[in-house]
C-alpha cells in the first residue's frame, strides 16, 4: 500500500471487545508493507480511533497492535521528502506529539502488543503507551541517528521509560536491543513467545477489566501528572486524588466487602 491509497481508507483497523474481552478495543495498525509507518493517513487513524474511544464508556483498555512482521518502522521517509519544508516537518511532528499524548491522556490504560520491530517514532510509540507487552522476537531501536536525524520526539517518552544512560545510548548509537533487554530497562512489561502473545495480553487486559472504572481512570491521570512534579506538590495531589476516590461507590464497596470478608459487588 502506497501513501496515496491510505488517503481514501483509514489504515487502523478497529476490534471492540478484542482478544475474547469484553470492553478491550484494539487498534490496529494495517500498513504491512509499509511495516506500518506512521504516514499521515496512519496519524489520523490512530487519532480519530483514540479520540472515539475517549468517549466511550464501555471501553477499559485500549491496545494499540499491528499487522505482518513489523511493529512500526517510524514515519514514513517517502512521505516526509516528498516536499520537504520547515514548516511541513512542524506540523508534522505536532500532529504526532498530539497523538502521543492523547494517549497520555486517554482515560482508559493503553498497552502496546509489539510483535516485531518497532524503530523511531514505532519505538516513541511502544514508550507512549501505559504497559507494554512484547513477543520474545521484537526488537527495538531509536534509529533515527544512523541517518543523520537525532530522534528527538521519541527521547522524551523514552527518557522517561529507561535509565538516561540507557536511553541516551539508544539514542546515540541507533543500536537495537531486543525484547529481553527492552524489559529489562523498562520499555515492556512483560516478554512471551509470540505464540504466547494474544494470550498474554488477554490475561493483562483482564486483570485491568476487572478493578473498578473510576479507581483505574483515577489512578491513570494521578501517576502521570504526580512525575511531572516536585515530591511535595505531588503528594497533595495523591493525598485529593485518594480522598476522591475513598467517596467513589466503589471504593466504598471494595472497602466494606475486605471487612466482610467477602468478594465486592462493584457496578459496571
Amino acid at each position: 500500500m502506497n501513501s496515496d491509497d491510505t488517503r481514501n481508507t483509514s489504515p487502523v483497523e478497529i476490534e471492540h471487545d478484542a482478544y475474547g474481552v469484553k470492553g478491550v478495543v484494539s487498534l490496529t495498525m494495517n500498513r504491512p508493507d509499509a511495516f506500518n509507518a506512521l504516514s499521515e493517513a496512519m496519524l489520523d487513524g490512530l487519532q480519530d480511533g483514540l479520540n472515539g474511544i475517549a468517549q466511550s464508556n464501555g471501553a477499559r483498555v485500549v491496545v494499540i497492535a499491528a499487522a505482518g512482521r513489523a511493529f512500526c518502522a517510524g514515519h514514513d521517509l517517502k512521505e516526509m521528502r516528498a516536499a520537504p519544508s520547515l514548516a511541513y516537518y512542524q506540523a508534522l511532528f505536532a500532529r504526532c506529539t498530539k497523538l502521543m499524548m492523547t494517549i497520555q491522556r486517554l482515560p482508559q490504560p493503553v498497552i502496546a502488543r509489539v510483535q516485531g520491530v518497532a524503530t523511531a517514532a514505532g519505538c516513541q510509540l511502544v514508550a507512549m503507551c501505559d504497559l507494554a507487552v512484547a513477543a520474545d522476537t521484537a526488537r527495538f531501536a531509536v534509529s533515527g541517528v544512523n541517518l543523520g536525524l537525532f530522534c528527538a520526539t521519541p527521547s522524551v517518552p523514552l527518557s522517561r521509560n529507561l535509565s538516561r544512560k540507557a536511553a541516551l545510548e539508544m539514542l546515540l548509537t541507533g543500536d537495537f536491543i531486543d525484547a529481553a533487554q527492552a524489559k529489562q530497562q523498562g520499555l515492556v512489561n512483560r516478554v512471551v513467545p509470540l505464540d504466547a502473545l494474544d494470550a498474554e495480553l488477554a490475561r493483562l487486559a483482564t486483570s485491568i477489566c476487572a478493578k473498578p472504572v473510576e479507581a483505574v481512570s483515577a489512578g491513570k491521570g494521578l501517576f502521570y501528572r504526580q512525575l511531572e512534579m516536585g515530591i511535595e506538590a505531588a503528594y497533595q495531589l495523591a493525598g485529593q486524588t485518594m480522598a476522591c476516590n475513598m467517596m467513589d461507590e466503589s471504593a466504598l464497596e471494595g472497602v466494606q466487602a475486605f471487612i466482610d470478608k467477602r468478594p465486592p459487588d462493584w457496578k459496571r
